[in-house]
């Protein structure tokens, strides 16, 4: 037998071998599986399990989430945030049952409805409004003082403009006013106002999340207080990698030697952080005055615009040994203040409070991972991080927002 004749025969009887499965098949084989078998589960409406169903009256949970007042009428947006599907049947207005209409008759879970009453509305009064549903469940709407919702025109929006301008432009530019002071600070001193800045976002940080929470308190719809920290781990994760990024930039001109993050980056960094909180507390603001519960008076305007001055120092101090030039520091400080007009905007147009949630705990994230990228500027000649200096800056910073805050309690 001839080698080529061995050698075909060897291969014959070897055995036959398949070729691997591709990759991208092994990952979505599983998924495939999973959603054919969920179509039939509840295509076949869960076998063997709807006897547990059997004789339990419905879950109703509604939650009230937009109330507005025209000429005769009141409209009032409300969601279901329960298992089950609601409808509303009936509608009482301080013991006063009224016509009414509405975009959808029926609400699946997560779904919406606006109810537009008829009812001639007294400015001042107060009023109960009570949502009764075909299964008897009650939805109670307050409405302390009536009073005739903005209308969302033109003069409308360029006032929800003109607000964020001057509870967020202006003041951080106010506040970048102090580049010269911070430049001519000591050593010692420029620690102690990155303590204050430390302080400052700390603060900006707490607040948001406790806003957030407050807005999704006891709803379950989205998440609830849930979405809070999903929106502050999403901003920090990408503020980090943004941090990384940075660094990795600047390593590569450096002859691959690590070094801090350059003053300008951390800088810009604190813009951002500050500009999504604004962008949130610019949402919260918009909305409020949208459904009539916010008076913009000029002493409420003073009170945001000293709250918020603050924040501009926050963005200069780790510049104390630069010299940046004026384009650049415009720049920062419109990316620290546009955000809450454009906030104000959107929060007086499309209001959702698990959306704002989410945003707001976006804004405390990214605060609290530029107050964490500071810490290592604190740091003496002996290496220390907190000494009595920098603590008291720190202590100073959360003081100086907390009383400035009280100013725009509304």
């Amino acid at each position: 037998m001839s080698l080529d004749e061995k050698s075909a025969a060897a291969l014959a009887a070897a055995p036959h071998r398949r070729p691997p499965v591709p990759r991208w098949l092994l990952g979505i084989g599983p998924l495939v599986l999973i959603a054919i078998l969920l179509g039939l589960f509840t295509l076949l409406n869960a076998p063997g399990l709807n006897k547990l169903s059997e004789g339990v009256p419905p879950k109703e949970e509604v939650a009230v989430e937009d109330v507005r007042l025209t000429a005769g009428q009141i409209a009032i947006t409300v969601r279901n945030e329960g298992p089950d599907p609601v409808s509303v049947a009936q509608v009482n207005v301080s013991d006063y049952y009224a016509l009414f209409t509405q975009t959808r008759e029926t609400m699946a879970p997560l779904e919406s409805t606006t109810l537009t009453i008829s009812y001639n509305w007294v400015e001042g009064d107060p009023y109960e409004v009570a949502l009764m549903t075909s299964n008897g469940g009650k939805i109670p709407a307050v409405i302390e003082a009536a009073a005739l919702s903005p209308e969302r025109g033109s003069s409308f929006f360029g006032l929800m403009l003109l607000m964020g301008i001057y509870v967020g432009v202006i003041p951080v530019a106010l506040g970048m006013l102090w580049m010269p002071f911070v430049r001519r600070s000591s050593a010692s001193w420029v620690r102690v106002l990155l303590g204050v800045t430390v302080g400052l976002l700390a603060f900006l940080a707490i607040d948001a999340t406790l806003e957030a929470v407050g807005l999704v308190a006891g709803s379950g719809a989205f998440g609830g207080p849930m979405v809070v920290f999903l929106g502050a781990v999403t901003a920090y994760l990408i503020l980090e990698g943004t941090d990384a990024w940075m660094r990795r930039h600047q390593n590569a001109t450096t002859a691959g030697q690590p070094s801090a993050l350059p003053p300008q980056h951390l800088a810009l960094l604190i813009a951002i952080g500050i500009g999504l909180h604004n962008f949130g507390e610019g949402l919260a603001i918009g909305s409020a005055y949208a459904v009539g519960s916010l008076a913009l008076g000029a002493s409420l305007i003073v009170g945001f615009a000293i709250h918020n001055t603050t924040e501009g120092l926050a963005i200069v101090t780790p510049l104390a040994k630069q010299a940046p030039g004026l384009g650049r520091l415009v720049i920062l400080g419109l990316i620290a203040g546009a955000p809450a007009a454009a906030g104000a905007l959107i929060g007086a147009t499309v209001y959702q409070p698990a959306l704002a949630a989410f945003l707001l705990g976006i804004g405390a994230g990214a605060v609290a991972q530029v107050a964490v990228k500071l810490l290592p500027m604190l740091k003496d000649t002996a290496g220390k991080t907190l000494t009595p200096l920098t603590g008291a800056g720190v202590v100073l910073g959360m003081g100086l927002m907390f009383a400035t805050g009280l100013l725009v309690q509304a």
